[in-house]
């Protein structure tokens, strides 16, 4: 299928990951635990998944002159993502995550970003002509948000539809709102956008709407296990998951965003898109890892 491609403009991290009994106190040292080393950052995520659903990809991002990075562009061009924007930045390392998991999947995670906080609007200027050729293009908040507004005037200008994933979670101008089609938030990110508490669906739609009234086109607020709620139009629809046991919900934001960026991309109906994206997304729940359970287009029975 001929599509117009999608440019991610976005972090890349790389997950080190310690599996234990149970997350340790301030000053306490715990022993037993197994190690392993993913590729991660929400930007990568994201274009690793939407790549894996056969979306054409484009990542503009920054990592270090140093081992992490190198790999990072190794998987990339594996998962035939176009890496030509992706800057390598000899000042500073690339980023990286330490997260401790506990036998329940509760996690605590400290990220040093590195190269990612230096992806600044001379890096976007000069990936301008790939941006101009996109069909879509998608953010989220983990490179600076001068970055994010820079990108997203330059894309809606051209009539090009901006996609914001806003996590993690941070106040958004009003300015940016309105040059978004989509935002993402889930209920939590959500809630600190709008100032409602999202407690249920109404809660939900009320926080959608007020998303809406600040010019953005589509609001999908994500519920996790409960799919997700589609705002638009004035008109709010609950879109259900398929039910799964999870495993791991590291990066199923990720994989939902870059499947709405591919589902968008093919202009499949908002319902479809929505619906695609969720399953997507309970795939990965069901697998370790970030960028590895992101699932490709063919394990996806809806299509």
């Amino acid at each position: 299928m001929s599509m117009k491609g999608i440019a991610v403009i976005g972090s890349s991290n790389t997950d080190m990951v310690i599996k234990t009994t149970r997350l340790p106190a301030p000053g306490e040292t715990i022993l037993g635990g197994s190690f392993f080393m993913n590729p991660g950052g929400k930007g990568a995520n994201q274009a690793v998944a939407a790549a894996r659903l056969g979306g054409k990809v484009s990542l503009i991002a920054k990592t270090g002159d140093d081992l992490f990075g190198r790999k990072a562009r190794q998987i990339f061009e594996e998962d035939q993502i176009n890496t030509n924007y992706l800057v390598t930045d000899n000042l500073h390392p690339s980023g990286i995550a330490l997260i401790t998991v506990d036998a329940h999947g509760e996690n605590c995670i400290v990220v040093a970003p590195g190269s990612n906080s230096y992806l600044d609007y001379s890096d976007i200027e000069n990936a301008r002509t790939e941006i101009l050729a996109s069909k879509i293009v998608l953010m989220q908040l983990e490179i600076p948000i001068e970055s994010v507004e820079y990108a997203a005037s330059m894309a809606h200008k051209a009539g090009i539809k901006v996609i914001l994933n806003p996590a993690p979670a941070a106040k958004i101008p009003d300015e940016l709102m309105s040059k978004l089609y989509m935002i993402t938030p889930n209920e939590t990110e959500a809630e600190l956008i709008s100032g409602i508490p999202v407690l249920d669906s109404e809660s939900a739609v009320h926080a959608a709407r007020s998303l809406c009234e600040r010019g953005v086109k589509v609001v999908i607020i994500t519920l996790g296990s409960k799919g997700a709620l589609l705002y638009t139009e004035g008109k709010a629809t609950i879109i259900t998951a398929p039910q799964v046991e999870a495993l791991d919900t590291t990066a199923a934001g990720d994989v939902f965003n870059g499947a709405i960026a591919v589902a968008v991309a093919e202009d499949m109906s908002l319902e479809n898109a929505v619906a695609f994206a969720c399953e997507a997304a309970s795939i990965s729940v069901t697998r370790m890892g970030a960028q590895a359970s992101a699932p490709y287009r063919n394990e996806l029975y809806k299509d």
